[in-house]
């Protein structure tokens, strides 16, 4: 294969990537939109929208080719990849807290117990 033949293959991957990427960027807009809860919620709102980033970074990075922009789409996803769990962790946490969680969805609920055992240790009443 000739380099403008790579060039074909790399462009119709980058529109394959860009288009992945929207269509999971959009699933995850309507999972936020449709799903009852907080937690379902704030699962949509993060697995599919960081996988959908990294499909979008993917597609920029094979339609640009340069190295410059490679490495600035890289630390984009990778702090993507970093920041997206930690604040649906704070988001998940800061919504049981104030009883935002529906309790009746929840399989396993091992944070009763650990705010209990920690509201004993502080002297206060547990829930």
């Amino acid at each position: 294969m000739t380099a403008d033949d790579w060039d074909v293959v790399a462009d119709v991957a980058s529109a394959i990537c860009l288009l992945g990427g929207a269509l999971m960027v959009l699933a995850a807009g309507a999972g936020v939109l449709r799903f009852p809860d907080l937690l379902s919620r704030m699962h949509a709102g993060t697995k599919p929208q960081t996988f959908g980033l990294i499909l979008v970074l993917a597609g920029l990075a094979l339609r640009l080719r340069s190295g410059g922009a490679v490495w600035a789409l890289v630390l984009v996803a990778v702090f993507g990849l970093l920041t997206a769990p930690v604040a649906a962790h704070m988001v998940g946490r800061a919504g049981y807290r104030t009883g935002k969680v529906r309790s009746d969805l929840l399989v396993t609920d091992e944070l009763t117990h650990d705010l209990d055992q920690a509201r004993e240790r502080d002297g206060h009443e547990p829930r």
